[in-house]
């Protein structure tokens, strides 16, 4: 479904990424470690059009999409959940929910305000409260449904945990594994323990360059490398 490649991404004169490569199948969970400064954000940034690379090439559903505007990438399927949620604090949760509708045509995916009601009943009950007036949490869960009424195909989380209590982040959790049944996922975190127990594969940045890719089961055995590059 994605395609990575040899992405070289610029905050000015400084160079974020550094040829940063990998792959996403569609279906898979996938997660992206490293420390704070690694890439993380900015590899999700560059796949969605925010900082765009200057070299290299982004593949999605075989088409080359490094250096198109955000809109056109999230209408072609793509959607972005920011470590700082930008939740619109005067707005309802319903109507936060309802500016993030869009029916991409072709779409086999049926998210409505409705459906995310039925599915998450809290964002039922918190329907008609402003969105400023949401816990941290309440404001995480209505990031991530607002970004499934664009009905995406593949789905990126940016440090979903940050600043969240541990019941909460229990609940993002069940959260993403009940989404990974139909959604493809790619998402941030510096918790290994949270990260290799919700996706299937890892990849972690160090210093802008991707420095090991295996199987989450695979490195949660590989005590060497998570000490290497994750310790602080």
């Amino acid at each position: 479904m994605l395609a990575v490649q040899d992405i070289h991404t610029f905050y000015g004169e400084s160079h974020a990424l550094q040829g940063v490569s990998f792959e996403l199948k569609a279906g898979e969970t996938v997660c992206l470690l490293g420390r704070n400064g690694a890439g993380k954000t900015t590899t999700l940034r560059s796949i969605m059009g925010l900082t765009p690379p200057r070299q290299g090439a982004i593949h999605f559903e075989g088409k080359n999409i490094a250096g198109l505007p955000a809109w056109r990438i999230a209408r072609m399927g793509i959607s972005l959940v920011p470590e700082d949620r930008r939740i619109l604090p005067t707005l309802t949760v319903r109507e936060n929910l309802e500016i993030g509708e869009y029916h991409r045509p072709g779409s086999t995916h049926t998210w409505t305000v409705e459906r995310i009601f039925d599915q998450y009943p809290m964002l039922a009950e918190l329907a008609n409260r402003d969105g400023g007036k949401l816990s941290g949490g309440q404001q995480q869960m209505l990031a991530v449904a607002r970004s499934l009424m664009s009905q995406p195909q593949l789905l990126l989380l940016d440090e979903p945990n940050e600043g969240l209590a541990p019941v909460i982040v229990q609940q993002i959790g069940q959260l993403i594994d009940e989404l990974s049944a139909t959604t493809t996922i790619l998402f941030t975190d510096q918790s290994v323990h949270f990260a290799l127990k919700h996706a299937k594969h890892a990849y972690i940045l160090e210093k802008g360059r991707i420095v090991h890719g295996s199987t989450s089961q695979a490195l949660l055995q590989d005590t060497e490398t998570q000490h290497r590059y994750l310790s602080v």
